[in-house]
């Protein structure tokens, strides 16, 4: 097989996994994004964790908050948990390496408050005791996964909302996930600052 035809294949897979999560997805995207705007609205902050690609997802979807999506608008609180090495480090020294997030949300997860945790297999051990820490908290989690669930379907409560990828490729998981960030932005920023007018 020739490059660009290998190539050409990663997009072909791309696409038609994104077209097959569309309509399954669209509905609980839709209500995670009330429940974020509800969330910011009542004074609360998007707290976000995930490993590896994921945690790249969460400061992404961080930052979009806070400072801005694609528009020009106030910033909104949100934190990505994994970003600061110090902390993470700290955690995982003087605890163990699955409570880098949950030691966070201990100190920092307030009423009102939305986790956000990305896990492309859903068997993070540090974002499950996220999850897990959350729902004894009583803050609610917005939980990006696929596959099966793995652990963190496991570990959600009534009130949670999960958002699983009906795919098996981490990569394609991924992708479908940056795409849900983007139209929970859109879906938080129409909610609070109505209809971009440009």
């Amino acid at each position: 097989m020739d490059l660009q035809t290998r190539v050409s294949q990663h997009f072909n897979h791309s696409i038609a996994t994104k077209q097959g999560a569309a309509t399954t997805l669209a509905p609980v995207v839709a209500d995670a994004g009330e429940l974020m705007a509800r969330a910011l609205l009542a004074g609360g902050k998007v707290l976000c964790c995930g490993t590896a690609g994921s945690g790249g997802l969460a400061q992404y979807f961080a930052s979009t908050l806070l400072n801005r999506f694609e528009r020009e608008r106030p910033g909104l609180p949100a934190l990505a948990l994994n970003a600061d090495t110090q902390t993470l480090t700290s955690i995982a020294n003087d605890l163990t390496y699955r409570e880098v997030f949950a030691q966070q949300l201990r100190v920092l997860g307030q009423e009102n408050d939305v986790l956000l945790a990305i896990s492309a297999t859903g068997n993070s051990r540090s974002v499950a005791e996220a999850v897990k820490l959350a729902r004894s908290r009583g803050l609610r989690t917005v939980a990006l996964t696929g596959r099966d669930g793995g652990d963190v379907a496991d570990l959600m409560g009534e009130q949670d909302i999960e958002i699983r990828v009906p795919a098996q490729s981490v990569a394609r998981i991924q992708e479908v996930h940056l795409l849900v960030l983007h139209s929970l932005c859109d879906l938080i920023d129409i909610q609070i600052f109505g209809e971009d007018e440009s």
